[in-house]
């Protein structure tokens, strides 16, 4: 490749690069994945989490939203009627075996708004300015890289675009996320916490993008 394709391709990765090299890991334990679904999809009904979780966030009828790391596609099949067909789900995931899986169960539904991605522990890899509502549910403690994905993920985000994690307020290696220590994590590149709200099946917490700070500054929060 030579020639103004390629500056142009330096320009777009060299900051990316740069990112990579600067932002920490963090200083906590990361889950391992054990699952593609949390919880027994029933049960998750019952207690109302996904109208807590659609309601706090503010998801409307055209919207498009991604569900990072779907897993079994619970969100994928609530949010997708919410946002109708002038709206869009993104179900992403690291596997395609996962999302293959969630293909499936779209299709058996009859939905048309569904997008797939299939994402990296440091990038979400969804389209860039896409996103209304980046909705994290029950995965963020299995993050290998959040402070980079973080960062990467607000490139995905249109204008007023938001970040919503779930979580249960316990340490990281019991697949939870103490709730200090995730906004320290999260206000850390930049995200301002909007608010944060118990629901029955843990806690949901809403960022928006505030001021980038440079990558070299990040500090990585203590456990």
């Amino acid at each position: 490749m030579t020639g103004p394709a390629r500056h142009f391709l330096l320009l777009v990765c060299l900051p990316l690069m740069a990112a990579a090299a600067t932002l920490p890991r963090p200083q906590r334990p990361v889950a391992k994945v054990v699952s593609t679904a949390w919880g027994e999809e029933a049960a998750r009904d019952k207690a109302g989490e996904a109208a807590d979780v659609i309601r706090i966030a503010g998801i409307k009828t055209g919207m498009a939203v991604a569900d990072i790391g779907t897993g079994g596609g619970y969100y994928v099949m609530r949010v997708a009627p919410v946002v109708g067909p002038q709206g869009r789900v993104f179900a992403q995931d690291l596997s395609l075996t996962v999302l293959d899986r969630v293909r499936q169960r779209v299709k058996a539904a009859r939905l048309t708004n569904i997008r797939y991605v299939q994402g990296r522990q440091a990038s979400a890899r969804l389209p860039a300015a896409s996103v209304d509502v980046a909705l994290m549910i029950h995965m963020y403690h299995e993050i290998e890289q959040p402070y980079l994905l973080l960062d990467r993920l607000r490139g995905s985000l249109k204008p007023g675009g938001r970040v919503v994690v779930v979580d249960l307020d316990r340490p990281s290696e019991e697949h939870g996320m103490p709730k200090a220590l995730l906004a320290c994590e999260v206000k850390a590149v930049g995200y301002e916490l909007v608010s944060m709200a118990d629901i029955t099946q843990g806690y949901v917490a809403v960022f928006r993008p505030g001021v980038r700070p440079r990558p070299e500054t990040v500090k990585a929060c203590r456990g």
